[in-house]
């Protein structure tokens, strides 16, 4: 909505608390007729504000919609540079898309598409992402970093980290969260975050990477599809509650600022300790199904600095893996 008549009506009784605010009042600071005032708390209504009150009378803010807006995003958001710039989106097919479209025409670093639903959410090598709508939280951040195409794949941990810790603050659980190379955030085990990075990219250098991050928040895990129920969870089912999707949005949004910043100063070698000290898959045995069809097996040991995942075979021998679909191998399938 932006600051629009609207948007500044609502600043004004989101300011006023419990209070009422005179229609002469918005008129006056507004500039505008008490007509117009009136069609601005209209508008509000229309997007699901509960407003007391009737043209001609005094406002009361009663009710706010359980939308993620970017008036309500950035009425506490603590963020410089990231989601500054909001386009929200009631459905659309891919936020991913969205942004790759709005970096091309020039949009800034930081730049946020965020959608209440998606009725072609993206995963990892082509998966498709369940994203019902009005539930989970479904974004894609335009990032313009200067860094190298080599570098380029360090950003999927750097937002793992955020993610987790955000995660941890809702939940109050350390050792609840976890995260698994390359691109999931896991509660209890089970997978609440996805994360999809694509990259536009000029000779050696990035031109703009589109990060995209979908959490499972208040989705029942009754209702996902049957071919991943039993591997994946929401950050509501896990607690036994409901999530406040804009503060939880808000705190996601401070911490992918700080990882990102500490990325560009210091690089992903700064942020490995805090990955590391949630890396699900240290000690287990894994499968590594390459691009090109075939399989090794072995032991996972680290993430490097390359943000690639090291892998000791069971000849003793090491070797890294930087793209591919990585498992755990249960012991009676080996």
């Amino acid at each position: 909505m932006g600051q629009d008549g609207a948007a500044r009506v609502l600043e004004m009784l989101s300011s006023a608390g419990p209070d009422a605010v005179s229609g002469e009042s918005l008129s006056e600071a507004l500039g505008v007729s008490r007509a117009q005032i009136w069609k601005h708390v209209e508008k509000l209504r229309g997007r699901g504000y509960t407003i007391e009150g009737e043209r001609g009378g005094g406002y009361q803010l009663t009710g706010r919609p359980d939308r993620l807006y970017p008036e309500e995003i950035h009425a506490n958001l603590t963020t410089k540079w990231l989601a500054r710039e909001i386009h929200h989106e009631d459905t659309t097919d891919s936020t991913n898309r969205v942004a790759f479209d709005l970096a091309r025409e020039g949009a800034s670093h930081g730049c946020t598409v965020i959608a209440e639903g998606q009725t072609a959410g993206r995963g990892r090598l082509g998966r498709a992402f369940f994203s019902p709508p009005y539930l989970n939280l479904y974004s894609s951040i335009v990032l313009r970093p200067q860094l190298d195409i080599a570098a380029a794949p360090t950003l999927i941990p750097t937002a793992g980290i955020a993610v987790a810790e955000a995660i941890v603050e809702e939940v109050g659980d350390e050792k609840a969260v976890s995260i698994k190379w390359p691109n999931d955030v896991q509660l209890g085990g089970l997978k609440t975050c996805g994360m999809l990075m694509e990259v536009s990219a000029e000779a050696s250098r990035i031109d703009f990477a589109i990060l995209g991050i979908g959490v499972n928040l208040n989705v029942d895990r009754k209702i996902f599809p049957d071919e991943f129920r039993a591997q994946a969870t929401s950050v509501s089912s896990h607690l036994g509650r409901k999530v406040d999707r804009v503060a939880f949005a808000q705190r996601l949004f401070a911490r992918l600022e700080e990882v990102l910043d500490t990325h560009a100063r210091e690089g992903f070698a700064a942020l490995l300790p805090r990955y590391e000290a949630r890396f699900a898959m240290k000690g287990q045995r894994i499968k590594v199904a390459e691009i090109d069809g075939s399989e090794r097996f072995g032991t996972a040991r680290t993430i490097r600095p390359d943000g690639a995942l090291e892998v000791e075979s069971d000849d003793g021998s090491s070797f890294h893996v930087l793209a591919g679909d990585v498992t755990l191998v249960r012991p009676e399938t080996q």
